[in-house]
């Protein structure tokens, strides 16, 4: 248990020397992980290697990464919490950190962030202290402690004051993957990332406001606050794609938690090899929710009402089942909201039951096994398999997309002929195996395999950037959370495809959602104000019912708009030069279609830079970002080359617009804008 409050002569000292018992007790906690015998453990070898998987995975956990501070935090309550101090009437004092750790007696030296006694650390104020006497921040360079700073919540003598250190953090540059925000959670985002794990939450967040690390975080505290109902069903973190996973994938395992998958919504939907594109008239039809419909009954379509009766010979003896006994029993089956498959495989025992009825009323005693042998019958079989025949999703799909007549008849009364002409393949496809298929229409599939058999739902997924997805894509999506819950986020003024969401009730209800809560964070804490004030320009053109976000970083110069009268590229790889002069990474973000030509300025003027995804170094910081990947990423500088061709590099204006909104938003130091072509309209002349 913790002590009452004390402090030594140099508080800083102090502070120091508890990091340095801290990380002692996590080494010792690690080497009694690693020293655990498993050798006379009883059970089966894979009762074993599961124990064995455990245990690795606990060491693992308990890593001490050298440039991560154990504590960030520390709070000291006005009274005691537990029961041995709380006679005395003194205070206790409690470290917050990223990880739980205790000292050879099991005290705690250390509290999770996650843990509910910490929970004061981000909500406590001066309007209401949480009986905090002393909130405490610690500064760190690589991974020593240097400073500290400390507020008296419950000192009323005390003036409201920003805190440099929170603001340090913030602000310290971006290199490498995303990092954690344990150290600067603040009190709107913590309300989030501790909702109850029964609800869907959906947080509409503008550039800045954290709503990627927001849900990032909520999986971590849902890990820590359910952990065994979630290591049951799961957990799943999806991303727009690879280069965004491969940027955010550190956050978690910083945190402790190594079991959380993550995929795109394409790798979740891969029942086919996606080497097709569609235009954007098609992938739009492909995407709209009444497809659902269309595959409905596409699934549905071979079903039929039999002509014969069943008659099933079982020795000497023949029982027959008549017809309209088995099309109730068929029209039964198709009333019922059930997967076709499942469907499918009650219709012989219904079949066999029947049976059995007859033979009781001829004074026979069938068990159960008997009905099983009967299901088996093979006369039942070719009942089964004439009136509900097995289906091939991927078949079935192509069917659908290749053959005009069989379209049709599903599509009648929801697409018209001119949607049906969109969604369907230019050329004839002898066989799935070779079809043109896009990425749409691995959704359809999807859709069509849930449709014959379940699609197994997970705890808790969280959806980022969910404003591109169309209404199947959030179907697909739903269908992985069906009995768990979500935390859906993204900006609908960064919608930038054809299908992008128009509102968030119209999304979550397309996702099996509909009675969400939806929070808005608009208070930016990445983006400087400067910077985020000029992008907020665009608005009133792309998302005209969103509220304008706001800074708390003001950095007077952050932002540089330049007219280029001569060589363009050459001043873009010039500003990138000087951009590399200051700590921290820089972007250079261009139209996708301008990337091979600073791929070999930049070659050519000695830059070395790596591609959106992968791992700065000391030696290249500089990364190559092609407008449609620049969404979810961050940089210290972004130098940002042509505006009017981001736009013009997207099949509409408005997309294109969006599409430039995100690729200004994306700087959290400095953004300059280099440009001969004449800026939008409302970005001014």
């Amino acid at each position: 248990m913790h002590s009452p409050l004390t402090d030594a002569a140099d508080p800083l000292q102090r502070e120091r020397g508890h990091l340095a018992s801290s990380r002692a007790a996590l080494r010792a906690m690690r080497e009694d992980v690693e020293s655990l015998d498993l050798t006379d453990v009883t059970g089966t070898w894979v009762s074993a290697a599961v124990l064995h998987n455990q245990i690795q995975q606990r060491i693992a956990a308990l890593a001490d990464l050298s440039h991560t501070p154990l504590f960030f935090g520390r709070l000291d309550y006005l009274h005691a919490i537990s029961e041995e101090l709380a006679e005395g009437g003194t205070g206790e004092r409690f470290y917050i950190g990223r990880r739980h750790v205790h000292d050879a007696d099991g005290d705690p030296m250390v509290i999770d962030w996650r843990a509910p006694v910490s929970q004061p650390f981000y909500r406590a104020s001066r309007k209401d202290p949480m009986d905090v006497e002393r909130r405490r921040r610690f500064g760190y360079t690589g991974g020593e402690l240097t400073a500290y700073e400390d507020e008296h919540l419950s000192d009323p003598a005390e003036g409201e004051t920003r805190s440099a250190l929170l603001a340090a953090e913030i602000e310290k540059p971006r290199v490498g993957p995303m990092r954690d925000i344990v150290a600067t959670i603040q009190p709107e985002q913590d309300e989030i990332v501790r909702a109850d794990i029964g609800g869907t939450v959906c947080v509409q967040g503008a550039p800045g406001t954290g709503k990627t690390a927001v849900g990032l975080h909520r999986v971590a505290y849902l890990l820590y606050a359910h952990r065994e109902r979630l290591a049951r069903t799961g957990t799943l973190v999806i991303g727009p794609n690879s280069s965004f996973l491969q940027y955010i994938e550190q956050v978690l395992p910083a945190l402790g938690e190594l079991d959380v998958a993550q995929a795109t919504v394409q790798q979740l939907v891969g029942h086919v090899e996606v080497r097709g594109a569609d235009s954007a008239e098609a992938a739009l039809v492909k995407g709209d929710a009444r497809m659902a419909e269309v595959l409905r009954r596409a699934v549905r379509s071979g079903i039929t009402l039999p002509t014969e009766p069943c008659v099933v010979v079982r020795g000497s003896r023949r029982w027959r089942v008549p017809v309209h006994e088995l099309v109730e029993i068929i029209e039964e089956l198709q009333g019922r909201d059930i997967r076709y498959g499942a469907a499918r495989d009650a219709l012989p025992q219904r079949i066999a039951h029947a049976v059995l009825v007859k033979m009781e009323q001829s004074g026979e005693a069938p068990d159960d096994r008997v009905q099983d042998a009967v299901a088996r019958n093979a006369a039942v079989k070719a009942v089964v398999k004439a009136c509900w025949p097995p289906i091939d999703p991927v078949k079935l799909v192509h069917r659908l997309l290749s053959d005009a007549e069989f379209l049709a008849q599903c599509a009648d009364g929801v697409l018209s002929e001119e949607e049906q002409r969109a969604v369907r393949w230019a050329k004839p496809v002898r066989s799935a195996r070779t079809a043109p298929w896009s990425a749409a229409d691995a959704v359809l599939v999807d859709e069509a395999a849930d449709l014959v058999q379940r699609t197994p739902s997970l705890g808790h997924v969280v959806l980022d950037e969910a404003q591109d997805l169309s209404p199947m894509q959030y179907r697909a999506v739903g269908r992985r959370c069906s009995t768990g819950s979500a935390t859906v986020l993204g900006d609908i003024a960064q919608g930038t495809t054809p299908w992008a969401t128009a509102d968030w009730p119209q999304a979550l209800h397309h996702l099996g959602k509909p009675g969400a809560h939806v929070e808005e964070l608009t208070q930016g804490f990445r983006v400087p104000e400067e910077v985020i004030a000029y992008a907020s320009r665009l608005l009133p053109e792309i998302a005209p019912g969103l509220a304008p976000a706001s800074s708390v970083r003001d950095a007077p110069g952050s932002l540089v708009v330049r007219r280029v009268d001569g060589d363009l590229v050459a001043e873009v790889v010039t500003a990138c030069r000087t951009a590399l002069g200051r700590e921290g990474s820089t972007g250079l973000i261009a139209a996708d279609a301008r990337i091979p030509l600073f791929a070999e300025a930049l070659a050519a003027a000695g830059l070395p830079f790596v591609e959106p995804g992968t791992e700065t170094t000391a030696e290249a910081r500089l990364t190559l970002v092609p407008a449609s990947l620049a969404k979810g990423l961050e940089y210290d500088y972004v130098v940002l080359d042509e505006p009017a061709d981001v736009v013009a590099g997207e099949p509409d204006e408005r997309t294109g617009l969006r599409r430039l909104y995100v690729a200004l938003t994306r700087a959290v130091s400095g953004l300059q804008v280099l440009h001969s072509a004449p800026l939008p309209e409302r970005l001014g002349a």
